[in-house]
């Protein structure tokens, strides 16, 4: 059940001047010049883009140097492009539809029998062929936020999207029509107003991946409303969120009226019309800005690129959302997911610490990560939050020894290492706790404890107050990785023996009761989110009342558990196939398990990558590649990419939580670079589409426990060849694999690694080992026909 659902059902406790920035980009003078020093933007060679065709909007004077804006108004992606002596600043203006595919939804399937199904019907057709395919899951449903109906609003205004800077404590919300709560351009474009017209729009992001709104509206033949706001980086308001807003009506590549604003509508003769020159010094501040905070990241380019962009903008938008950059943030805008209440979610701090540390934001990593230690985790190990999850001091616990495995920065552990030790010890007391009940009891010798942190505002709220298995799986995973690393922060082994004993414990422990459990009886087989169950978790949903089950909120005890990586591969997969034959996905993704109804069947946004996770360490790559491109087409808004925590399949509103962004640049990060057990995979996941285009694939700078390490791979089709070039990190991991997934409808024919013969290996016989060797770069050459 989201939690949107949860508040209104009343079981929550109700929870009780200058205009203009002294520092804004308006503050500049008639030379140009800002009082505040900003970032300069990375600039390309002026002789790298061709401007014939390009309309000219303005020259200006910024910080002493000459500008020109130049727009290609010929197609309403056309880039805008910011030109100085020294170079030129291109800002691409991609777009989606927002309204999508006209074609019938749901592959032709009714959706109340889909809806109600155990099966997950749309997925079982999205991979019958093999690797789904990217159109027909981006089509296969009316995207999120594309046909939106006020009786599903629930009280809340319709924004889709948001802007904000990393230094203002809240952020601005847009509308479809691009209007925010203090600026509307539809008062100088009155044809903005019409609602159709404005669901048909497009949407994207400028240049690609930075947090400020493209719109496109349509107005007829060659005629379209192009819409820009973004947050005025400038900006020093503590609370307030200035923004800069562009409207362009453009007639057959001209631009026949602009007007810009900034902030609010006029009232002369004190608040006048801000000037387009004006707009585009803050287009500059703006890119800079935005260039410097992602500078420290891995490089990914890939055929598509939108891809390796909505990694970044992931990124980006977190630096938005969370004040400062730093303090954490569930949710934006709406009271009840923006509110302190919320900050100390457990789900919000280990999804970005995990997505940063994967894709080299070290800073970033280490800023939430002390952040989170030093302001929302107490001396006991318990955290500043309403309702502490088991699973997640696990996984804390886990992300911990990755960060320090991949920094090496003991001294930031060592800081906080009353408070990690505290929290393994909480775990072990509640281990003893259940080692105490009888033989027995159910939950004998498993961890007990709330898997979800709403639990605690029910009535009863040791109504969930039970042995789930992910609590188990995710404590083992927990104690394992920090044991492992706990000399090296504490100087000894100190309580290390302690947890590696208890997790060797606990996981006979758990196993045994998974095994007593499985329901052989039902096809396929069945296994509950704890032991003792006597309904399988749809029958539990489908009673009157679910929230009175104690298998509410299944879905995180399931993701739980295949993430915790604790399971015989056996089990594993008999856990995915249970979710996915009993009602527990949607287009492959982890389900909102909640009520079953004829009306639709959402998608978890959020804390269901460790179902991805586990099925890429299954090696069940298909399933992988649907959850990855259901996520990005049915999880987020189209262009303006907005993941809802859950997500609907009726094109309905979906609720935007920070943990849903951060899931696709984890997948994107593990389909290039994975590490498993003590191996590391290369291109373990690349869809074969993908390399049938000849277009480069590659991810450079990726850390891993072993070091930095990077893959580019790409296809001559026209050779039946694939070149790939490693980059191998500096230790040694046990094994290295590179996967070489040929183009749909062929097969590999020969290997070579360099120079040599290689022998194929994995469930495909798609995989090759790469010999070590530090630091090298290997040259990887395949043949298929």
């Amino acid at each position: 059940m989201d939690r949107r659902r949860f508040l209104r059902q009343g079981m929550a406790a109700t929870a009780a001047v200058g205009f203009l920035p002294a520092l804004s980009s308006r503050a500049a003078d008639a030379r140009g010049t800002v009082s505040a020093p900003l970032a300069r933007p990375v600039l390309q060679p002026a002789a790298s883009l061709d401007l014939t065709g390009f309309t000219v909007l303005a020259s200006f004077q910024h910080r002493g140097v000459a500008w020109t804006a130049h727009e290609d108004l010929r197609t309403p992606q056309g880039a805008l492009v910011l030109v100085c002596a020294d170079g030129l600043l291109e800002l691409g203006k991609r777009t989606e539809e927002v309204w999508g595919s006209d074609t019938p939804p749901y592959l032709g399937i009714p959706l109340a029998k889909l809806a109600m199904a155990e099966a997950d019907l749309l997925a079982d057709a999205l991979l019958r062929d093999g690797d789904p395919s990217e159109q027909a899951v981006r089509d296969v449903a009316p995207p999120p936020a594309s046909r939106l109906d006020p009786k599903d609003h629930n009280g809340r205004l319709p924004w889709t999207t948001f802007v904000g800077t990393v230094q203002a404590n809240d952020t601005m919300q847009i509308y479809p029509d691009g209007r925010s709560r203090t600026y509307r351009a539809l008062q100088s474009f009155p044809a903005l107003a019409d609602a159709d017209t404005v669901a048909h729009r497009a949407e994207g992001l400028l240049g690609g991946w930075m947090p400020a709104v493209h719109k496109v509206v349509p107005a007829g033949e060659g005629r379209w409303y192009d819409v820009l706001v973004f947050a005025d980086v400038s900006a020093q308001d503590r609370f307030i969120v200035q923004t800069w807003h562009r409207t362009v009506l453009v007639e057959q590549g001209k631009a026949v009226r602009t007007v810009v604003g900034y902030s609010y509508p006029d009232f002369p003769p004190r608040r006048t019309g801000a000037s387009v020159e004006d707009f585009y010094r803050g287009v500059i501040d703006f890119a800079a800005s935005w260039q410097a905070q992602l500078a420290q990241a891995s490089t990914a380019q890939l055929p598509d690129a939108s891809w390796s962009d909505l990694a970044r903008f992931a990124f980006a938008r977190e630096l938005v959302v969370r004040p400062g950059g730093v303090y954490p943030k569930y949710g934006a805008v709406d009271r009840d997911y923006v509110g302190n209440e919320y900050d100390g979610f457990q789900d919000t701090f280990t999804s970005s610490l995990y997505a940063n540390l994967e894709w080299g934001r070290f800073d970033q990593a280490r800023a939430v990560l002390d952040n989170y230690l030093s302001e929302y985790t107490q001396a006991d190990g318990l955290v500043n939050m309403r309702g502490p999850e088991i699973g997640q001091f696990g996984l804390t616990l886990s992300l911990l020894a990755r960060y320090l495995r991949y920094t090496g920065d003991a001294a930031l552990l060592r800081r906080h290492q009353g408070k990690i030790e505290a929290t393994a010890a909480l775990l072990v007391e509640l281990h003893d706790v259940s080692l105490a009940l009888p033989r027995s009891d159910r939950g004998h010798g498993l961890i007990h404890g709330w898997s979800e942190s709403d639990a605690c505002l029910y009535p009863d709220p040791t109504l969930w107050w039970k042995p789930y298995f992910g609590n188990s799986a995710l404590t083992i995973r927990g104690w394992e990785d920090i044991a492992a690393v706990w000399p090296t922060i504490a100087g000894a082994q100190g309580a290390s023996r302690q947890w590696r004993q208890h997790a060797r414990q606990l996981r006979t422990r758990l196993l045994q009761s998974i095994r007593a459990d499985i329901r052989h009886d039902l096809r396929p087989p069945y296994l509950g989110p704890l032991p003792g169950t006597t309904e399988t978790f749809r029958q539990a949903m489908s009673q009157e009342d679910p929230s009175k089950s104690e298998q509410l909120w299944s879905h995180r005890a399931y993701a739980e558990l295949l993430q915790a990586d604790v399971l015989p591969p056996e089990i594993a997969h008999l856990v995915i196939d249970c979710l996915r034959g009993h009602g527990g996905t949607t287009l492959g993704i982890v389900s909102n398990i909640w009520k079953p109804s004829p009306e639709g069947r959402d998608i978890l946004g959020f804390i269901s990558y460790g179902h991805a996770q586990q099925l890429l360490r299954l090696d069940r790559i298909e399933e992988y590649l649907l959850f990855l491109y259901a996520h990005r087409y049915q999880a987020h808004t189209r262009g303006s990419w907005t993941a809802g925590e859950v997500a609907g399949i009726t094109g309905g509103m979906p609720l935007f939580c920070m943990p849903a962004q951060m899931t696709v640049p984890l997948l994107l990060r593990w389909m290039l670079v994975f590490d498993q057990d003590q191996d590391l995979y290369l291109a373990r996941a690349v869809p074969r589409d993908w390399l049938a285009t000849g277009k480069l694939i590659e991810l450079q700078e990726a850390p891993t426990p072993w070091g930095r390490t990077g893959v580019r791979l790409q296809a001559d089709t026209g050779q039946r060849r694939i070149d790939a070039e490693l980059t191998l990190p500096v230790m040694r991991p046990n094994a290295i694999w590179l996967t070489l997934r040929a183009p749909t409808g062929t097969q590999l024919r020969e290997v070579t690694v360099d120079g040599r013969p290689a022998k194929t290996a994995g469930p495909q016989h798609d995989r090759v080992q790469i010999p070590f060797a530090a630091g090298a770069t290997v040259v990887v050459q395949a043949h298929y026909d």
